[in-house]
């Protein structure tokens, strides 16, 4: 067992029949294990019989040796929100792999690794079988949850592994999840195991704070045992930390708390691990009945039913149980638990334990008045951000994986362009346009930062793009690509790409070229005839409406704009029409005489944006990847108008509302809020539907 860099620790404490099982990976990484001792007594004192850890393949082998080909926990798959599942990048980046289905690379690898590691726990005689204290080993995990998606290459497949299982005396068909009271295995003759019980859950980087009420983990475990089930593993009693790059995800966070029996730093999380703990006492008072008695089941309705338990699975009403004499009351959603069948042992809705509220307290060093001493080191960055200079050069784009070998979070994507100096492409019409899937993305051109991005609602492909002015001469475009943290779930997680997967593009904005002070005639660029022009007719002044009405059918003259007005002032000019180098000319053949002084070349963008958004709906503002600036119009209750022309009703909230979306909008390429009294007050427009109008500059 040397050769690991953690402990293989499955503890059989007792000799119960019914067991529980903590689960722990992290902290038995190298950093904690003087965690250890703490830990594993305060789990024996809470009731435990065995602690349940991975075998994190690419914690072992980050790197390939000879010898030694794999996979995890024992194999392959770990999960767990851990970085790429628990693989190692070196197997992603072999040719023609695919993961976990009937890929004959995948397998040889996962069956070295996985005899490896049998081999090594069966010279220690550490299985149970020799005598020693590991009760379980398991192959693949959560697989029945994605095996749809390989078809009958997954069928194939875990039959494969429960015959390499067998062959090496190790692997059950066991349940993962919040309940698995229901579960029934493949072979009725196995024990019903239920490997993860969720005590609670991970967290993500701009999420909130999951939490797993101590009532609920108690009732999925008393309903577990009260079915005849024989084996539960919390899945985490002690989360611990995700220290260094092991966070998977993408987004996980460093903190792998889960909101276990025993918090992050081996604190007791009560009242839940105290709840527990005297369920785990009253149900090893059980054990040689959970094991060997016969299970009949009387129903009571209300969704109650008893054996030596008293399960009330309706959601909001409490049962009353006439039962040999007496009457019990079961709370909703709970279990009651009578060892002897008469007298009240535990109840899961009933907590008698303390509920403990940790607190952070200054240190010793901080009241003192003693304070923190930083220095700095400045990194000189030129040779990334001015001379465009790596350690390897390419003619594509490459996922950040096979590039990296996931050896660092932060991968330079470097490139390089030239512009002559009269090239029409020059100046602020331009904007640079990234395809990524990099989780967090800074962008710099010729050494100045231009923005970055990150993914957002688990989307992890979005489209990065800012306003650039490049210089004539060369130009370096160079990107910063940063993970946070590898897919570790779903089928075929690891084709998932990371990085700057491409295409970039220089995007020029719409060129226009406006003729207002001409005649009529014909116009040119370079060569390229842009179409007719005529500013000089003038629309007539009548007929125009200053707003339009959608209600009723619609023909040509209604909704009419633009009068006493050219009818068309600005001429479309592509840029395929522009020369790369020299002069752009423009040649007009006017017929009636008009002054060119006037003419000029302009670009289009958005200026501003409105919204007309009625209550209980949501609104959503974005300026074409650019900020949103100010709010320079906003009312809720009735007001009246168009875009650009918008006033304030008879009816209008007292709350500023221009403020409201200022501080939610202003600064930002895209914002929502919800249209609601909540968020904008109550005005009373005597029963006509309230609306949201906003107009917003870019």
């Amino acid at each position: 067992m040397v050769s690991l860099r953690f402990l293989l620790c499955f503890l059989l404490v007792s000799s119960a029949y019914a067991t529980i099982v903590s689960h722990d990976g992290r902290a038995i990484a190298e950093f904690s294990f003087l965690m250890w001792p703490d830990l594993i007594k305060k789990g024996k004192e809470g009731g435990l019989d065995a602690i349940e850890t991975y075998v994190f393949w690419n914690a072992h082998e980050p790197t390939r040796h000879e010898g030694l080909y794999g996979v995890l926990r024992i194999g392959p798959y770990a999960c767990a929100e851990w970085n790429y599942g628990g693989f190692p990048m070196w197997l992603h980046n072999m040719p023609g792999m695919v993961f976990r289905t009937t890929n004959k690379a995948f397998m040889d690898e996962m069956q070295n690794f996985t005899t490896m590691i049998v081999d090594m726990v069966k010279k220690e005689n550490l299985f149970a079988s020799q005598g020693g204290p590991i009760i379980l080993a398991q192959i693949e995990n959560e697989y029945g949850n994605v095996m749809g998606s390989y078809g009958e290459s997954g069928k194939e497949y875990i039959k494969w592994c429960a015959n390499m299982a067998q062959s090496l005396d190790v692997g059950l068909n066991t349940c993962n999840g919040f309940y698995c009271d229901n579960f029934v295995p493949n072979n009725l003759n196995t024990p019903k195991m239920w490997t993860e019980n969720w005590t609670g859950w991970f967290k993500q980087w701009g999420g909130k704070n999951p939490h797993r009420t101590t009532e609920d983990v108690a009732f999925s475990v008393a309903r577990f045992f009260q079915r005849g089930r024989t084996f539960n593993n919390y899945y985490m009693y002690h989360g611990g930390t995700n220290f260094d790059r092991t966070a998977g995800g993408p987004y996980i966070t460093t903190s792998y708390d889960y909101d276990a029996p025993l918090d992050e730093y081996g604190n007791l999380n009560q009242p839940k691990y105290g709840h527990l703990k005297q369920l785990h006492d009253v149900l090893h008072s059980m054990e040689k009945t959970l094991t060997y008695g016969n299970i009949s089941t009387i129903d009571f309705g209300n969704s109650a039913s008893v054996i030596c338990f008293f399960g009330n699975g309706n959601e909001t009403s409490d049962a009353t149980i006439s039962f040999q004499g007496e009457s019990y009351v079961v709370p909703a959603w709970s279990v009651t638990i009578l060892p002897d069948c008469r007298n009240e042992a535990y109840n899961t809705a009933k907590i008698t334990t303390q509920t403990s509220m940790m607190v952070t307290k200054p240190n010793e060093a901080k009241d003192s008045g003693s304070t923190l001493k930083w220095s700095w080191r400045p990194e000189n960055m030129d040779n990334f951000l001015l001379k465009a200079k790596g350690e390897s050069t390419y003619r594509q784009l490459f996922d950040q994986k096979v590039v990296s070998n996931d050896q660092s979070d932060y991968l330079w994507y470097m490139t390089t362009i030239k512009f002559k100096k009269r090239d029409p492409f020059l100046g602020n019409s331009m904007s640079l346009r990234v395809n990524s899937t990099a989780h967090v993305l800074h962008a710099f051109v010729n050494g100045k930062h231009i923005g970055n991005q990150h993914a957002e609602n688990g989307n992890f492909h979005y489209v990065f793009e800012k306003d650039v002015k490049f210089k004539s001469g060369r130009n370096v475009i160079s990107l910063l690509s940063i993970t946070v943290g590898l897919a570790n779930y779903g089928a075929f997680f690891e084709s998932k790409p990371a990085g700057i997967t491409g295409p970039i593009s220089i995007i020029g904005r719409n060129i226009v070229v406006d003729l207002l002070g001409l005649g009529k005639g014909t116009a040119w660029v370079n060569g390229n005839n842009i179409g007719r022009y005529w500013p000089a007719f003038i629309s007539s002044e009548n007929g125009c409406s200053a707003k339009c009405n959608y209600r009723g059918a619609y023909h040509a003259e209604k909704c009419l704009t633009n009068c006493g007005e050219p009818t068309q002032r600005w001429y479309h000019v592509p840029r395929s029409f522009l020369n790369a180098e020299g002069d752009n000319t423009l040649v007009l053949f006017e017929e009636m005489g008009g002054n060119p002084t006037l003419v000029g070349f302009q670009t289009t963008r958005v200026g501003s944006v409105c919204a007309n958004v009625y209550e209980k709906n949501i609104i959503e503002l974005s300026c074409d990847r650019k900020p949103i600036s100010a709010i320079k119009f906003a009312s809720f209750g009735n007001p009246d108008g168009n875009c650009g022309t918008f006033k304030r009703g008879t009816c209008e909230s007292r709350n500023n509302t221009v403020d409201i979306l200022t501080q939610e909008c202003v600064g930002k390429e895209k914002c929502s809020i919800d249209v609601s009294t909540e968020n904008f007050g109550a005005p009373d427009c005597n029963g006509v539907a309230r609306r949201l109008d906003v107009e917003a500059i870019c």
